[in-house]
Order: structure tokens, then C-alpha cells, then sequence
């Protein structure tokens, strides 16, 4: 697929649709169904978009740029909020699971700062100094709690609690910046790449064991039930 005129640096999917974004700041949502696959172009970022983020019900895109800008889009491409707090670039993105208009977004080295916003208002409800670059970030839904890699100074992964955003834990081995993060299917470990080359996989979270049982006695049953006739 062609159109941008910059390198590529940040991709998300919404069901078929790709959605791009490019070191010329433009945006493109691609349908990889078809040939002529460019639905529309988002300009909103005068300098390189670092991340992209679609909400878990598809209908709205975070991006965030080189330009220290967060911008916040409809399916149908109308840009909806501009957020200005971030004093450096915006690579770090994170929808809130089970709260759909909460987003939260990581400042670089100038920065250091995970904010979190209202997407409906447009306002921050919270923020935290990190004292560290914030280079990516990740929900997890069971524990209310959110996990932050880190770059200068200590190349961590934070967690901490949400709303009151109490450090649980600090997870250190990293030699260099966190350039990515995700979660395992289960939602109790963390894999982690680095600028030093290595991927590191980290247990995060405990899982409820009753849920955890609950779960799998639902599974059964339906396994169960499929057999039977």
C-alpha cells in the first residue's frame, strides 16, 4: 500500500481498516479489502506521528505527534479535540478498557508526564510526573491498574493503580528506552522490547482465581453443550 510521502511510524487497525501515519504528520485509513485502499487522510500534526490508538468500540482515533499534540478523531475523520498539555512528543497511547471516553497519554523527555483526559470534554482529569520519558503504556482491566515503559533515565516499566495512581511496582533490567509493550492474552504478563535488543517477558498481574475458575467451568459448559445433541 502507498501514499505516504514519509517514513511510517505508527499503525493501528479498526476491523478492516488500517490506519497509518507518517513522518509528514498526514494520516491515512487504508481498506485493505480493496485496491485503491486510501479512504482518507487525516491532517492534523504538523511534525512525524509517533502513535495511533483506536478505542476499543472503533469509533474514535487518538494520534499523537513530534508536535507535542494529541489529537482526537471520529471514524468518519472529523477531528474533534486538539489536547496541548504534553510539552514533548506523544508516542505513548492507552484506552481505558472499562471506561470508554478515558484515554491515556505519554509525554517524552521533556515531558515525563501520563495524563489522563475526558475524551467526551476534552478535559485532564489526573496526571502523574514519572520523572522518565513515557515510551508506551497498557490497561489492565482486572487489577484497575496501568503499566508505563520508560526510557532516560532508568528504562523501567512502572505499574500503578487507577484513579489514585500509587506506584505498585517498578520493574527493572531494560539497559535502554522501552520501545513497545504488550500484554498476554491472559492479562498477567508483560512483553517488553528495548532499544538494547532484548525482549523481556515480565509477570504483572495475578489472576482471581475464582473468576480465573468461573471462567473456565463457562468454557467447559459451552464445550459441553456443543457436543451434545
Amino acid at each position: 500500500m502507498t501514499g505516504h510521502s514519509g517514513r511510517v511510524g505508527a499503525m493501528d487497525w479498526n476491523e478492516h481498516i488500517l490506519t497509518t501515519g507518517s513522518a509528514s504528520g498526514l494520516i491515512m485509513n487504508s481498506d485493505v479489502r480493496i485496491a485503491s485502499h486510501c479512504t482518507s487522510t487525516l491532517a492534523g500534526h504538523s511534525q512525524e506521528v509517533c502513535g495511533l490508538k483506536w478505542s476499543p468500540d472503533g469509533k474514535l482515533l487518538a494520534s499523537g505527534g513530534n508536535d507535542n499534540l494529541v489529537n482526537i478523531w471520529t471514524a468518519a475523520g472529523e477531528q474533534r479535540h486538539t489536547l496541548t498539555d504534553h510539552q514533548a512528543a506523544v508516542k505513548a497511547l492507552a484506552w481505558c478498557p472499562w471506561q470508554s471516553n478515558l484515554l491515556a497519554t505519554g509525554g517524552g523527555t521533556a515531558d515525563r508526564h501520563i495524563r489522563f483526559w475526558n475524551t467526551t470534554t476534552a478535559n485532564c482529569l489526573n496526571s502523574i510526573d514519572t520523572e522518565a520519558q513515557v515510551s508506551s503504556l497498557l490497561w489492565n482491566e482486572e487489577h484497575k491498574e496501568i503499566i508505563s515503559g520508560h526510557g532516560f533515565a532508568n528504562n523501567q516499566l512502572s505499574i500503578w493503580k487507577y484513579p489514585s495512581l500509587a506506584k505498585v511496582a517498578e520493574l527493572t533490567g531494560h539497559t535502554e528506552r522501552v520501545l513497545a509493550m504488550a500484554i498476554s492474552p491472559d492479562g498477567q504478563a508483560v512483553a517488553s522490547a528495548a532499544g538494547d535488543e532484548t525482549l523481556r517477558i515480565w509477570k504483572c498481574f495475578a489472576s482471581d482465581g475464582k473468576k480465573a475458575k468461573k471462567q473456565a467451568a463457562a468454557a467447559a459448559g459451552s464445550i459441553m453443550g456443543s457436543l451434545i445433541r
